[in-house]
């Protein structure tokens, strides 16, 4: 199979479930611990900047209205055009930071949702990083010829672990320390009120496409930190006293529903500490160094960012590696779609190629950053017209 030895996001699909929820009305969906409002939501709500976001859940019954495989299905067929059919896919990727199930793999539950004639699957784990470890291996599979085209997609379903059936009674002592603290708030209370649903997809083929912008993809770099930094975020597991993980395997039944094992945790002490210099102050210093990255060639700045409270940290960090980029150039979407993990850079470049703000010749830099133990990723693409 041939390769041109470019490859072309040519078509971006978003699927986000059910009605979008306003931060009033997270608690009638989520439903309320020990039968009470909680009194970190504003102080969470406050520093997130998030005004709306989509669950996958009936506010009625708190029952799932969808899998995450089928939100990731939706999504995929929404790629569909007179030009592609999801039975063309030649190789499927999907990226999630929790899949329905620990067995299978996602990306084969999605392709059975799909219901499409067989194909190359494959799945990345992980946690935000995992939609674009996902673009990635899509990416290569074009680039290399091994595949005539690939969609990637990434995809998240958090509302259901954030239900609060899930949920012990939050402490007074808890919200005293998150007035005085607001970083305390990202332990379980901030991503009750952080996290939310969707899905997104990219078509990529080894040719722009024809009518409308495509995005070539010119690098995808992804540095991980794992050999000086400890897990900060984590399930599944516990964190022992010398940072190492326990997983879940070594815990009895009765251990694992007692102290919460599969409750997404995070360190909020080490997150405040490393989180921005780990994943974006890193990456940038070498991508400027080995992919000759400068600011002033970049028309747009895309950061995945689970709050607004990291936008000031992320700025800081980006002056100090001399990467100075001004904040009207910056787009995110969290405001009104969420803070939808892996799924988050997918559903950004979807609205960013559809509000018409974007035009042929731009250059973007994507920044994806996941506090697992602490992955930078950055994306560089460039807006091309049919042309190419």
């Amino acid at each position: 199979m041939h390769s041109s030895g470019k490859v072309y996001i040519t078509g971006t699909s978003t699927f986000l479930p059910n009605a979008p929820v306003a931060n009033e009305d997270i608690e009638s969906v989520l439903g309320m611990i020990g039968g009470k409002p909680s009194r970190a939501r504003r102080i969470v709500l406050r520093s997130n900047g998030i005004r709306t976001r989509h669950y996958a859940i009936d506010p009625a019954s708190g029952a799932a209205t969808h899998t995450n495989a089928q939100l990731t299905a939706e999504a995929v067929r929404q790629l569909a055009s007179e030009r592609f059919s999801p039975a063309d896919i030649d190789c499927l990727v999907t990226g999630t930071s929790c899949p329905d199930q620990l067995m299978p793999n996602h990306g084969v539950m999605v392709h059975g949702e799909l219901g499409i004639p067989a194909c190359e699957v494959a799945s990345t784990a992980g946690i935000c990083v995992a939609g674009i470890t996902a673009l990635k291996y899509a990416w290569m599979a074009v680039l290399c010829g091994q595949a005539k085209n690939a969609v990637a997609t990434g995809s998240e379903l958090a509302s259901l672990s954030l239900h609060a059936r899930n949920f012990e009674a939050e402490s007074a002592h808890r919200i005293s320390e998150l007035e005085a603290n607001p970083e305390i708030a990202f332990e379980k209370d901030f991503l009750r009120w952080m996290l939310s649903d969707g899905a997104g997809a990219m078509l990529l083929q080894g040719r722009p496409h024809p009518d409308h912008l495509s995005l070539r993809i010119d690098w995808i770099d992804i540095l991980s930190q794992a050999d000086s930094m400890e897990a900060c975020m984590y399930a599944g597991a516990e964190k022992l006293a010398d940072g190492t993980l326990k997983g879940w395997q070594q815990y009895s039944p009765e251990e694992r529903n007692s102290r919460s094992i599969f409750a997404v945790k995070q360190d909020v002490r080490l997150l405040n500490e490393a989180v921005a210099y780990q994943t974006i102050g890193k990456s940038l210093a070498k991508a400027m160094a080995t992919r000759d990255l400068q600011s002033d060639a970049i028309d747009w700045f895309l950061p995945h960012m689970s709050s607004e409270y990291f936008r000031q940290p992320m700025a800081d960090c980006m002056a100090a590696a001399n990467f100075h980029f001004p904040q009207e150039k910056w787009f995110t979407n969290l405001h009104d779609k969420g803070n939808t993990g892996s799924a988050s850079i997918y559903i950004m470049l979807d609205e960013l190629l559809k509000n018409g703000r974007l035009q042929a010749g731009q250059r973007l830099l994507c920044f994806i950053p996941e506090s697992g133990r602490f992955t930078g990723s950055l994306m560089h693409l460039t807006a091309v017209d049919h042309a190419g």
